[in-house]
């Protein structure tokens, strides 16, 4: 599967096709998008989101060397909170299993936060600066030594890159007529994004309520096969390109271990 990059202000930013898919890009941000791949089966359009969910490994702190807590929060809870903090994940840098130390030592009265996290490898940073680690008041201090492992999704939701990960399917509207002049016109509610014609419009331009862009109109909606709108929201460890890319990445390698196990 293949893209065109576009331009990120662009409501459509762009479209390409390789081996009978097509991808059009809706709209594109660095860790944020919404896109449209025609060409495909239901259950290879679940087979995407489930490798963006489980199969693509990122970091996440796994273990924590408490040197000194003073606070009034247990180093259990602690510790839980610094494994949710996401951490940049260059693809191909590590191997699954490998690790990356990372320290911090704040003392009060201060608020620790993940920005203060002081990592021993340059490409592994995190992702968000001002996540709450912890609150200390006078004379507390919190210092610790932690380990991130690079693991996939499904041994943890930790290491779940992609934060929203869903899909549905395109929709076409059409209009069949006018409504009666006398009818009640009832607001239809659909969330997602609709062709109508050539183009292709997010429900929330018209606040999701079909009435309010086709007043007074008879519509009739279907489902287009094998065309779905995939929506993807990273926590930064990756961008979206490269969640979908290693996702893509992980169904290829599976299928190849597949074709040579059957073929012994």
């Amino acid at each position: 599967m293949s893209t065109e990059s576009g331009s990120d202000s662009d409501s459509n930013a762009g479209s390409a096709s390789d081996a009978g898919y097509e991808v059009t890009f809706i709209e594109r941000e660095p860790e944020k998008a919404r896109f449209l791949v025609r060409g495909i089966t239901p259950a290879f359009a679940n087979g995407i989101r489930r490798a963006m969910i489980a199969d693509v490994p990122t970091m996440a702190i796994d273990t924590v060397r408490v040197v000194e807590n003073s606070s009034v929060m247990f180093d259990e809870q602690i510790s839980l909170r610094l494994g949710l903090v996401p951490l940049s994940t260059p693809p191909g840098e590590f191997e699954i299993g490998e690790s990356v130390t990372l320290s911090l030592d704040v003392s009060g009265p201060d608020t620790a936060y993940s920005g203060d996290l002081v990592s021993y490898e340059e490409m592994v940073q995190p992702t968000i600066d001002n996540v709450p680690i912890i609150k200390l008041k006078e004379n507390q201090r919190l210092e610790i030594e932690a380990e991130a492992v690079l693991e996939r999704g499904q041994s943890h939701a930790k290491h779940q890159g992609g934060i929203a990960v869903g899909y549905r399917h395109l929709q076409r509207v059409e209009e069949v007529g006018d409504l009666d002049a006398y009818a009640a016109e009832e607001p239809h509610v659909f969330r997602g994004v609709i062709e109508d014609g050539e183009e292709l419009i997010p429900t929330s331009e018209f606040g999701h309520d079909l009435r309010k862009r086709y007043p007074g109109k008879e519509l009739a909606v279907e489902d287009i096969p094998g065309a779905f709108v995939f929506h993807v929201e990273t926590d930064g460890s990756l961008t979206v390109d490269e969640l979908v890319t290693e996702a893509i990445s992980s169904i290829e390698a599976r299928a190849e271990e597949l074709r040579e196990a059957v073929q012994l």
